[in-house]
């Protein structure tokens, strides 16, 4: 597990809850692996913004399913289809699921056939957050450094 890594991660937060917000940030900021995070509040933002050329293209996109305008299903189904974003990973976040465990494993299964990397269901403590973001972080690191970008 390598977690000195030199360059910023350049991690996308698509979230319309301050709360959430808030607490993604302060959880990144106390993780030992240089980041730097971009945060758009809702789905055509998150549209808008990758795919648009930019200096500061995520490596790690966190959706939240339930935003304004265009939801996560939607951006999720965009992203996958798209040629040139079908490879970037995402990681579900979501309050929408109610705490049924058929019912949340169903949509687990659901999401990942859809694309997505994992789906974590909020609220979440914030100690399993900070854990939940260093891990996928760390892991993201180790793909890139063995060249599987799968």
């Amino acid at each position: 597990m390598n977690t000195t890594h030199k360059a910023p991660l350049f991690i996308l937060l698509a979230e319309d809850d301050k709360d959430d917000i808030y607490f993604f940030k302060k959880a990144l900021a106390e993780i030992p692996i240089s980041t730097r995070l971009t945060i758009v509040n809702d789905g055509e933002e998150l549209m808008q913004y990758i795919t648009t050329d930019h200096e500061f293209f995520p490596v790690l996109l966190f959706l939240d399913l339930s935003m304004p305008r265009k939801n996560g299903f939607e951006c999720l189904i965009e992203i996958k289809q798209n040629e040139q974003l079908k490879n970037l990973p995402v990681i579900v976040l979501t309050t929408s699921i109610p705490r049924n465990i058929h019912f949340e494993e169903t949509m687990s299964k659901t999401l990942t056939n859809m694309g997505a990397l994992e789906y974590i269901r909020k609220p979440f403590n914030y100690t399993e957050l900070r854990q939940i973001i260093h891990t996928k972080l760390t892991e993201l690191i180790d793909r890139k450094m063995t060249g599987d970008n799968q």
